[in-house]
């Protein structure tokens, strides 16, 4: 049941279906158009253009830096854990989550409507758990505190075929499926939803192509290693994997966009199998070659007005190897009371119809181990149906933002209700294998529903 789980990975930002927010052309200009120019990067910019000197294309450097730090508030929990979580797993912890920080480039005229850019960030700190590349610094250290590479691409556009090009990313990037992001304001609240935690790509290492069939319309193909995995001995298997979908923008006089996007390919590991104790990996020999995962996801928001918005979010896995059908939606609500708070309200109905996909990594090394099939802990929940209501508020507070001349502060408080819907009882206790209990993984006798208060506060650049 739990052998093909590493394949069932991980989260990414719904509104960049290139990986990264598209921002217009900067063209090396002639003088008069070197404002444009500087307006396409001004925050995080490292070099600032000099007036009256020609435009550089380093001039639009940039550099970022952002530091997350919560805790998940969860007083009727026995296990100190917060069941069916990743990045906030740990109850009535206070949590230094992320140090983000990155050195990135706009996608820059460089003649002839060619265009070139980059990104590279990486990441420190508890997240670092649940977000590594098998083979890209994962396993460099094994605390609650850990260090990840989160992206590393180069960034194209081609003037050919369409109208408006083509753009073209290739590296270590996030993934294009899921509603929330692992950067912590890629999100609008401190935890995630289940199908963002559990079924979408967090990170691929490939190419990605994104054609601009019109103004209004994209169409994404790519070719990858498969989720948070490289090549050689860290790849999970020898077949190739790779996105399909299309992107639709600025529909509705601006007012609609949305994502049809699927991720295919065999995505068990091909490795032997490895037991210590109770433990095993996930490796399952040649098989791993031929068995498909399926993984589609629909995104949709649309602006209702200039203060409120509504989004869903369907999202949907097969896998062939784990023989486990998962799928949810979830619905956003966001309404801008003024300029420094945010209301946001996310609902959501996710069904794991195995229970082998939701599970609790209860090790600081379990996820990394079971990308690199070795065996690691876990413990898991019976075939459930989650409900899952969020409310909070993001504040970004006036009153200390307009003293602090370097970045900006925001606060999230949240209240959060997860409850089985179909009557199992999987929350605020945790299963531990015994001979005693025939090495049970399978928690039985928790809750059936967990209410906790969560709160992170982010200082950006």
């Amino acid at each position: 049941m739990f052998l093909g789980i590493p394949a069932a990975a991980f989260a990414q930002i719904p509104t960049q279906p290139t990986g990264d927010e598209e921002r217009p052309l900067a063209p090396i200009a002639p003088e008069e158009q070197v404002q444009k120019t500087e307006e396409v990067a001004q925050t995080g910019n490292i070099f600032h253009h000099k007036p009256g000197t020609p435009h550089s294309y380093w001039d639009n450097l940039e550099g970022h830096l952002s530091i997350e730090a919560g805790i998940a508030g969860n007083p009727w929990t026995s296990s100190g854990r917060n069941f069916a979580q990743f990045y906030v797993d740990r109850a009535n912890t206070v949590t230094m989550n992320q140090i983000l920080g990155s050195l990135s480039h706009p996608v820059e005229d460089v003649g002839h409507g060619y265009g070139i850019g980059f990104t590279f960030e990486t990441l420190y700190g508890s997240d670092g758990r649940f977000d590594p590349t098998a083979g890209m610094g994962s396993g460099a250290l094994n605390s609650l505190y850990q260090w990840i590479p989160t992206q590393a691409h180069i960034d194209f556009k081609f003037p050919w075929i369409f109208k408006n090009g083509i753009d073209v990313q290739i590296g270590q990037m996030y993934g294009l499926l899921g509603a929330e992001g692992t950067p912590s304001l890629a999100r609008p609240f401190y935890t995630f939803n289940y199908a963002s935690d559990y079924i979408v790509p967090f990170e691929t290492v490939g190419i990605v192509a994104t054609m601009h069939l019109t103004k209004k319309m994209d169409w994404i193909l790519g070719i990858d290693a498969g989720n948070s995995t490289t090549f050689g001995q860290y790849g999970n298997n020898n077949k190739p994997k790779g996105y399909f979908g299309f992107a639709w923008n600025n529909l509705m006089n601006g007012k609609l966009n949305f994502h049809l996007i699927g991720h295919f390919g065999p995505q068990g590991n091909n490795g032997r199998t490895y037991t210590d104790g109770p433990w095993t990996s996930a490796g399952v020999g040649a098989i791993a070659n031929e068995k498909m995962q399926y993984n589609a996801d629909f995104l949709a928001t649309y602006h209702i007005n200039d203060k409120m918005s509504v989004t869903v979010n369907g999202t949907y896995l097969h896998d062939d190897l784990s023989r486990d059908d998962v799928y949810g939606v979830t619905t956003y609500f966001a309404y801008d009371i003024n300029p420094s708070l945010t209301f946001n309200a996310r609902g959501e109905v996710f069904r794991d119809n195995t229970g082998g996909t939701i599970l609790e990594y209860s090790s600081f090394t379990s996820f990394t181990k079971a990308l690199t099939n070795k065996p690691y802990p876990y413990y898991m929940a019976e075939p459930t149906t989650y409900g899952e209501l969020t409310l909070g508020v993001t504040y970004r507070p006036d009153f200390i933002n307009k003293h602090v001349h370097f970045g900006q502060f925001t606060f999230r408080p949240e209240i959060r209700l997860d409850k089985s819907l179909n009557g199992t009882r999987p929350f605020n206790k945790a299963a531990y294998p015994t001979a005693a209990n025939g090495y049970n993984t399978v928690v039985r006798d928790g809750d059936n529903n967990m209410l906790w208060f969560s709160c992170d506060a982010i200082w950006a650049f």
